[in-house]
């Protein structure tokens, strides 16, 4: 077995990354952020909307972020017990 295994030189390896959008609802912890990210789905067998939602621990490194900005995570490696995401970027703040 030859090539590339998660190295720099692997091509791109950071674009496979899983990346959500969601709310901040918690900032008390230092440089960690809790966002919830929230999805709808049909149910498999009756078919009607269900919404689950569910909460990640993010870096954020400035503290930067406050509750009820709306930002983008991205997967990344584990920094803490908890925390294996970061933010990427903020997408809305409430007035």
């Amino acid at each position: 077995m030859s090539g590339s295994s998660g190295t720099a030189t692997g091509g791109g390896l950071r674009s496979r990354r899983k990346v959500r959008t969601g709310k901040v609802v918690a900032d008390a912890a230092d440089k960690t952020v809790t966002v919830v990210v929230g999805r709808r789905f049909a149910h498999p067998l009756y078919g009607k909307l269900v919404t689950r939602t569910k909460r990640y621990h993010a870096h954020d490194e400035a503290n930067e972020f406050r509750v009820g900005d709306t930002v983008r995570i991205m997967e990344t490696r584990p920094l803490s017990k908890t925390k294996r995401w970061r933010v990427v970027e903020l997408i809305n703040r409430p007035a």
